[in-house]
């Protein structure tokens, strides 16, 4: 049997592949106005594409649960009903093809108000120009030697955010979204509270791993007080800041800690672990290879009882039906590999003997 195309089963809820794809920005949104933030025939095209190549799970792209969140201006949000409309017609053209749509809640902290990746490399815009905002983070830390220095949040601030994802969970609820998965990786708001080199603050909300993840829990428990209990609530982490090759690793975030969020994590309801690394030291050495983050996935899997789904330069077939076969990781999440080939799964499957379906219109390919 063909394990990556075997359906898998989080609650009530059927995946019908273990191939899906990772959130991934498109920074094609509209900045302002009344569409700020709702998806457009862009993102309809783009994610209808990989429904109908056969991608068993599509995560949008990181979608900000405020304004001030967003990664850049031409993110998508959900802090309005407007984009909850917009959204609909993009769930239920996916969920016609057999796919499960999942949104990725997110917020950029100190990571915010930046420009396209394709202009300036996302070089950081300023409170004071167009389009630009003051963005906040547990600490007063800017990112980069250049990016603007954000505000340190109050503790009253912090207990509005957790409320604000529980909104926009609400939100995606009604948007037709089956899948929410908390976005706590890549260096953006909740990894930020998490590791000790972006936190430097000394009260509930900082300090030791207790503090430093009382955030993360916090969204946790509103988010899935909110969701139905039927259906599942994924966590993105990333498990280590890679410092351990520059320096003393109790300086960031690193797996020891990933498994303890895990743990407990899980016992308040989170389903699975969708696992990276990186992205909150923007001088970290990180050893990039094909599989150089499945023993974080694997690790998480085994030492805290979590399923995961391993991401990372897995982009051949037989590789990632070995890593699903292995119990390595429950699935493979593909990112770039499917900006290429909308069809990856479908090739995929009949390289590897598999079933799968098809739209009618494709059944002469």
């Amino acid at each position: 049997m063909t394990t990556l195309f075997t359906p898998y089963t989080a609650r009530t809820l059927t995946i019908p592949n273990r191939v899906w794809m990772a959130a991934m920005c498109q920074y094609s949104a509209a900045p302002d106005g009344d569409l700020a933030g709702a998806p457009n025939d862009w993102h309809l095209t783009h994610l209808a594409a990989r429904a109908t190549g056969g991608t068993g799970l599509i995560i949008t792209e990181a979608t900000a649960v405020t304004p001030e969140g967003r990664i850049s201006p031409y993110d998508l949000g959900i802090w309005n009903d407007t984009q909850v409309e917009a959204f609909r017609r993009i769930t239920d053209f996916l969920v016609s093809q057999g796919t499960v749509p999942g949104i990725q809640l997110a917020h950029a902290g100190r990571k915010a108000s930046t420009e396209r990746t394709w202009v300036d490399r996302g070089a950081p815009i300023a409170p004071d120009q167009e389009h630009g905002w003051q963005p906040v983070a547990p600490s007063a830390i800017p990112f980069t030697e250049g990016s603007t220095t954000p505000t340190e949040l109050t503790v009253e601030q912090i207990r509005q955010l957790v409320e604000q994802f529980a909104d926009g969970a609400r939100r995606a609820l009604r948007a037709g979204f089956q899948v929410v998965e908390i976005h706590g990786a890549h260096g953006y708001l909740i990894h930020q509270f998490l590791s000790p080199f972006s936190n430097h603050r000394t009260d509930e909300y900082g300090g030791s791993f207790e503090g430093r993840s009382r955030f993360a829990i916090e969204v946790v428990e509103a988010v899935r007080a909110v969701w139905p209990e039927h259906l599942p609530v994924f966590f993105r982490v990333s498990a280590t800041d890679w410092l351990a090759e520059n320096g003393d690793p109790r300086d960031g975030w690193y797996a020891d800690e990933a498994v303890r969020l895990a743990k407990e994590l899980r016992a308040l309801g989170v389903d699975l672990f969708d696992v990276s690394t990186g992205g909150n030291v923007p001088d970290a050495v990180i050893p990039v290879a094909p599989d150089y983050q499945l023993p974080f996935a694997e690790r998480i899997r085994e030492e805290a009882d979590m399923p995961v789904a391993t991401v990372g330069l897995i982009t051949e077939p037989a590789r990632a039906q070995a890593v699903v076969a292995s119990g390595q990781a429950d699935a493979v999440l593909l990112g770039r590999e499917l900006l290429r080939n909308p069809y990856w799964a479908r090739h995929a499957a009949r390289e590897l003997g598999a079933e799968i379906a098809a739209p009618e219109q494709y059944h002469r390919a």
